[in-house]
């Protein structure tokens, strides 16, 4: 018996310049949507395991008893990442930082509503500006974070633009390390491993843990997980 793949049906809902410079695409595939940016793929709505893993295992390294948790999330993408922090009763507050403004624009629409329009709910604020400049802005205010996942790259090797290079570096590391409250944890999303960032992950933090999280595709997705004591 023949068999035929159902492909599914491709909408593009925008078209619009990033601020990296290239296209910044917004798709309708079926029931789901998927970003690119100059043709290449950034993020969907399809699952999300890794992301919101990302969040959870950050908040569960957290001290016993710690409450009113405070976020720190690098990218909004489809908000996966932003609503996993709220869903848990000890967030009090979740700030994401996002480069692109029409993707912040595009969770009023459709788009919202994978993560539930997290952008409206009171204890979350998104900003939109460049995350590095907004965490060396950040070391000169009072407000520390118990948790910072940052999920702005496809990892430490494969960097949205040559400025994220920092945040991968000894010095983006000690700035955001000095970002976190006593106990925080820093979390780091990659689409593979990267021997030589883990290595410079423990040059610094007490606890590196590296956790592998099965996805569809024979490589996991990659969590980084640094700890100061």
């Amino acid at each position: 018996m023949e068999t035929r793949q159902v492909q599914e049906e491709k909408e593009t809902l925008a078209r619009v310049k990033g601020e990296t410079g290239g296209d910044l695409v917004l798709l309708r595939v079926g029931a789901h949507y998927e970003i690119y940016s100059n043709g290449v793929f950034l993020m969907d709505t399809r699952d999300g395991t890794s992301e919101r893993e990302m969040v959870r295992a950050s908040l569960a390294a957290l001290p016993r008893g710690r409450s009113r948790a405070r976020v720190l999330i690098g990218g909004l993408g489809v908000g996966f990442s932003a609503r996993e922090a709220l869903e848990d009763p000890r967030v009090s507050l979740v700030e994401v930082v996002e480069l692109e403004p029409q993707v912040i624009a595009w969770h009023d629409g459709e788009l919202g509503e994978a993560a539930e329009y997290v952008h409206r709910d009171p204890r979350c604020r998104v900003h939109n500006a460049d995350i590095v400049a907004w965490t060396e802005a950040a070391a000169t205010r009072p407000q520390r974070y118990d948790a910072i996942c940052l999920d702005t790259d496809n990892g430490p090797d494969w960097t949205v633009t040559e400025a994220n290079d920092r945040l991968y570096q000894a010095a983006g590391l000690d700035l955001l390390k000095g970002l976190l409250a006593p106990g925080g944890v820093l979390a780091f999303w990659s689409a593979n491993a990267v021997a030589s960032f883990e290595a410079l992950l423990r040059e610094r933090f007490a606890h590196v843990d590296v956790v592998e999280v099965p996805v569809s595709l024979d490589i996991p997705d990659i969590v980084y997980l640094a700890r100061a004591a």
